[in-house]
């Protein structure tokens, strides 16, 4: 059962979508959710004319996601004015305050270190939809490729957990078998180059994840 929610699915997010085909894919494939990342250094960064087409081109019932670092509340209420989000994941050092008022549902990521106490990291977020658990990186807010210590994820948290990290269709049944999160997040595991995805490893990721979510009910 999924920690901090009484469901038995994993949901799934293919997150760094840069294109129409690509999004596609991972609707075909079973995700529940795109990420669409705001964040110029990113090399999965895209415009408000890219967001707009992609959104467009979905079919319904598919989550859509921005991924926000530290954007300025004003810059980030002009984007949300033209681009219709459906959740905002803050990826930054944003206090809840920051993440607060935007008219959204929102999640908050957090970059997990070494030891670290994660439920006392999520506590403040009290408002946040879920708390997503990535790995920490000196200078890099996301999309590492690399893998925290699963075992930090506290057993009661009180929000559903979407754990991100490293994770691709080889590790991902592993990963739900030990932390049992509402769902997970996948970028650079189902990619071809930074940015591009391959259709086909994102069918082997949502498979795994369907596996591991039928084996654990």
């Amino acid at each position: 059962m999924a920690r901090g929610v009484n469901v038995t699915v994993v949901r799934s997010k293919i997150c760094g979508i840069t294109r129409i085909e690509d999004a596609l894919a991972a609707v075909e494939a079973g995700a529940d959710a795109i990420g669409l990342v705001f964040y110029a250094k990113s090399p999965r960064a895209i415009s408000v004319e890219q967001a707009l087409a992609i959104i467009q081109a979905l079919p319904p019932f598919v989550t859509t996601v921005g991924l926000f670092v530290d954007m300025p509340r004003a810059e980030l209420q002009q984007l949300l004015q033209r681009v219709p989000l459906d959740l905002l994941q803050f990826h930054g050092d944003e206090s809840p305050a920051d993440c607060e008022g935007h008219g959204r549902p929102y999640i908050k990521a957090l970059r997990v270190r070494p030891g670290e106490d994660v439920a006392a990291s999520m506590a403040p977020y009290v408002g946040a939809r879920g708390i997503l658990l990535d790995t920490f990186v000196e200078g890099i807010p996301g999309g590492t490729g690399a893998a925290f210590d699963w075992s930090l994820v506290p057993q009661r948290a009180g929000k559903p957990i979407i754990l991100a990290g490293g994770l691709d269709a080889g590790n991902v049944t592993a990963a739900i078998g030990q932390v049992r999160p509402y769902a997970v997040d996948v970028s650079g595991g189902v990619e071809l180059s930074k940015g591009i995805k391959d259709a086909e490893k994102i069918r082997a990721f949502v498979r795994a994840v369907r596996r591991a979510g039928c084996d654990d009910a």
